[in-house]
């Protein structure tokens, strides 16, 4: 096998860790919400740290193989696209982090007791099992070579976008209802907003896996003709 490829297989090699880093933060962060535990937040801040390392690993590997192999074709668009997957996953990394950070903050050491209905009426639950199942079908697109699986994806996304619509009017009059709760009504809010970026990671991430596979660049089209 050339020296190139192998650098390639590699490469994907370190995206696959990255990837399983992130969705293990997902799940952790999730869990948290539900049993409050102090040593599950500090090891989400502790996979943090992994997650930035990873980052800059495929980063600086992504930087040379182009500067020594002069990839062309179908491994420059590998390559390129890998840079900005590797973008997305570590911002969907921080969204977790945010996660844990509000249970430390308005769980763990607040001094007002937090209203779990708050979990139920923005969705949180669902909206973390479904860009967990976003992240895991783009995943599955990347690993697979599926450019067709990373389409359908762009008519899943949508479910989350409603539930994002939905929580938002909800959580507006959960506020005029208990505004003594406003400031964990409005963190709550924020968590809805950062999960639903992560629905819009998943769909850069599809568009960045059928530019590798078929040359084509989505961005920027409409959806229908997204999914087509």
């Amino acid at each position: 096998m050339a020296h190139l490829a192998l650098e390639i297989q590699q490469l994907k090699q370190e995206v696959h860790a990255m990837w399983g880093l992130v969705l293990e933060q997902l799940h952790r962060s999730q869990r948290a919400l539900h049993t409050p535990d102090s040593a599950l937040v500090k090891e989400v801040s502790r996979q943090e740290k992994r997650i930035n390392a990873g980052e800059l690993k495929i980063e600086r590997h992504c930087e040379s193989i182009i500067a020594l192999h002069t990839p062309v074709a179908i491994d420059l668009r590998f390559v390129l696209a890998v840079l900005k997957i590797n973008t997305s996953l570590e911002r969907v990394g921080d969204a977790a982090k945010a996660m844990a950070q509000f249970v430390r903050r308005f769980v763990l050491k607040a001094e007002e007791k937090f209203d779990p209905h708050l979990l139920a009426i923005s969705r949180l639950d669902e909206m973390c099992r479904e860009a967990t199942m976003l992240l895991e079908m783009v995943q599955g697109a990347f690993e697979q070579e599926d450019s067709q699986l990373a389409r359908r994806m762009f008519r899943e996304v949508k479910v989350l976008a409603d539930n994002n619509v939905q929580a938002h009017s909800a959580l507006a009059a959960y506020i005029q209802d208990h505004p003594e709760q406003v400031q964990q009504a409005l963190q709550i809010l924020l968590l809805v907003r950062k999960l639903d970026r992560i629905g819009d990671e998943a769909k850069n991430i599809a568009e960045e896996i059928i530019f590798y596979l078929e040359a084509q660049v989505l961005r920027h089209r409409s959806g229908k003709h997204r999914g087509q």
